[in-house]
């Protein structure tokens, strides 16, 4: 059964002298994917940039390129559409186990975007962790199935995390974050990735949205309120790519909207650019993610 999804994100930055010079890239649109269809989308810019180029990147996420050429003293971005998601139920656990998913990764021989190649080895902001390897390799074991032991480190790392929105910052370590087992979404799922990828499992990040209004009778989830992080791992030619949500111990459903795919947060970051400015700026963002009920 599908969802439909009326969704809007709003960045905005001000600044307290004018900034010059901005050049910026976004990715806020959705992708559409095999359970996840864009009905309607659209990334407004204010002020009207002096160029901008749509496109996509080496992952398939849809990106905008942007140049502002005027002092700007405010800076807005705004996405807003309509998306349906129809994942299916998750079935039986054909997936690899630990001690041959590296044979299947080697026997494929394409390397294009989605294949597990380029999610192996550490990237910009995973990289090998010894006390974050030694956690994983202790909860799972080689003739545990891919995806029992990505499940397994995904429940483990939501019992000892705690969500605090104050223990860190975009450029936070996830070596830090373990070792004080605090942190938001971005941090569980990089420290779950850098887990994964120590013990043989092929693991990227995943940026998107999550309802913000729980069905009647469940729990709010943790991330709701902003753009939300989960994990991608590969599971094995029969099994393929699995999303798991660990900030809410929870396999990703029909009420994860996909924004972005990539190794990490670096490859995803909803706005990534830079300017000429002085003196301070206020960010705010703002996300709304309400279901519609069909015709």
């Amino acid at each position: 059964m599908s969802t439909l999804y009326d969704i809007t994100l709003t960045i905005q930055y001000l600044y307290d002298s004018p900034a010059g010079s901005s050049r910026t890239l976004l990715r806020m649109m959705p992708r559409t994917l095999p359970h996840q269809r864009v009905i309607t989308g659209l990334v407004a810019v204010d002020p009207d940039p002096s160029y901008r180029q749509d496109g996509k990147d080496f992952f398939g996420n849809h990106t905008v390129e942007l140049a502002h050429d005027t002092p700007l003293s405010e800076l807005s971005f705004r996405f807003s559409g309509r998306v349906e998601s129809a994942r299916p139920p998750a079935g039986l656990d054909l997936s690899t186990v630990l001690a041959e998913l590296s044979r299947d990764v080697e026997e494929i021989a394409d390397i294009g975007p989605d294949t597990p190649h380029h999610f192996c080895a550490r990237s910009e902001r995973v990289r090998d962790v010894p006390e974050i390897a030694a956690y994983a390799r202790a909860l799972t074991r080689p003739d545990m199935s891919s995806f029992d032991a990505a499940q397994t480190l995904s429940t483990a790392l939501h019992a000892e995390f705690d969500f605090d929105p104050t223990a860190t910052d975009v450029t936070t370590d996830p070596a830090v974050a373990f070792r004080n087992r605090r942190g938001v979404c971005q941090d569980i799922s990089h420290v779950m990735i850098a887990g994964l990828r120590s013990i043989g499992v092929p693991a990227g990040y995943v940026s998107g949205f999550l309802r913000t209004v729980p069905p009647k009778g469940q729990p709010r989830l943790e991330g709701a309120d902003a753009m939300h992080a989960w994990v991608r791992a590969w599971c094995g030619h029969e099994t393929g790519w699995v999303e798991f949500d660990p900030t809410n111990a929870m396999l990703a459903g029909s009420d994860h909207v996909v924004v972005a795919y990539g190794r990490d947060y670096a490859d995803v970051a909803p706005v990534k650019g830079s300017l000429r400015s002085a003196g301070p700026h206020e960010t705010r963002h703002f996300v709304d993610v309400v279901p519609v009920d069909p015709a």
